[in-house]
């Protein structure tokens, strides 16, 4: 990883699904539908101040969604945020910073 640039794509861990899961909500009400699955497969990240996580998502059948999700910085004391997201997106689909 180069200063500032992101990480490369990893596996996803319990700690990447429990970010995806405290903006699942968020989504499902932008999408106005309820996802049957909501499994984060892979991830990367990138440190600015804070970090920002792109998270594929599994969302059923043969369908995921890419998320961006910033966590600030801890003494800031604010909860994450779902910045933007991705939706129509595939298994093979290379998971990039956007």
């Amino acid at each position: 990883m180069s200063l500032g640039g992101p990480s490369e794509t990893k596996p996803a861990t319990p700690e990447i699904q429990e970010i995806a899961n405290k903006v699942r909500c968020e989504v499902e009400e932008k999408e106005h539908k309820k996802f049957p699955e909501f499994t984060a497969v892979e991830y990367t990240y990138q440190v600015v101040a804070g970090m920002i996580y792109f998270i594929k998502v599994h969302v059923g059948d043969e369908h995921y969604i890419h998320l961006c999700v910033i966590e600030s910085l801890p003494h800031e004391k604010k909860p994450l945020t779902l910045s933007k997201y991705q939706t129509n997106k595939t298994k093979d689909d290379e998971l990039t910073c956007f």
